[in-house]
């Protein structure tokens, strides 16, 4: 059985060994969860509410939230993937980017006020697991305040009888990492294993957030980007 480290935020970059248990945790898996995030409990509980109430909207409402670039806006339950269904933002580092997603919805004023303060804590936080991984691997003082963080927020339409299909198809990130709230009380998130070539459950831990390592991180190239997830997957398969 695998288990997912935690890596404590407080300690990594202070602490040697920390710092290498992060590493490893990039390198040998890909994923890891962090603590000691300082993203308030209540902060998460009012974001979860938040998206309740803007997957209520009406559909007409939801087609609001269109694409600014391929697939960065609202997505729809589709054959390839039926239960899945996600709204996008397209840089929660933004503040203009967050407002203009907020009034394309006509959201409510409650999950307005939450989902500016939320965007405005996790690219707080994206910016700290990033320079912490970084740093990890030797490359100190990198900037990432200025890198583009898509933010989406995803749901699984699952009924008693879909329960132990696959919510999405099974895939990678294509950012340099997703940090990943999920609900607390379902699991069903699974990553794979690059040591055995088996995926690996990954059950939820209130309070922590996960982090995945995506294609960016793995390889060279031009394009930087954050992504921030409420309830996403690599592969989501929730069981009785």
């Amino acid at each position: 059985m695998v288990e997912i480290p935690v890596v404590d935020l407080r300690l990594a970059g202070a602490q040697q060994e920390e710092s290498a248990r992060l590493r490893d945790a990039c390198e040998r898996l890909g994923c890891f969860r962090v603590s000691g995030h300082g993203v308030p409990r209540a902060l998460q509980a009012e974001m979860k509410a938040a998206v309740r109430a803007l997957f209520d909207l009406p559909d007409e409402a939801k087609r609001r939230n269109a694409d600014i670039i391929a697939g960065s806006g609202y997505v729809a339950p589709s054959p390839a993937n039926p239960l899945y269904e996600a709204f996008g933002l397209l840089d929660a580092a933004d503040p203009a980017d967050v407002d203009a997603f907020c009034a394309r919805l006509d959201a409510p004023p409650r999950a307005r006020e939450t989902v500016k303060s939320y965007a405005e804590a996790m690219h707080e936080l994206i910016v700290d697991v990033a320079g912490k991984v970084a740093a990890s691997l030797g490359l100190e003082g990198h900037p990432f305040q200025d890198w583009p963080c898509q933010f989406r927020i995803n749901r699984y339409n699952y009924t008693q009888d879909t329960v132990g299909s696959s919510g999405v198809q099974i895939h990678t990130d294509s950012g340099f990492l997703t940090v990943l709230q999920e609900d607390d009380c379902v699991g069903g998130l699974e990553v794979l294993d690059p040591a055995t070539g088996e995926f690996v459950r990954v059950d939820p831990v209130p309070g922590s957030f996960l982090v995945n390592i995506g294609d960016v991180g793995t390889v060279p190239s031009s394009i930087d980007l954050f992504k921030l997830e409420i309830l996403g997957s690599i592969r989501f398969r929730p069981v009785r």
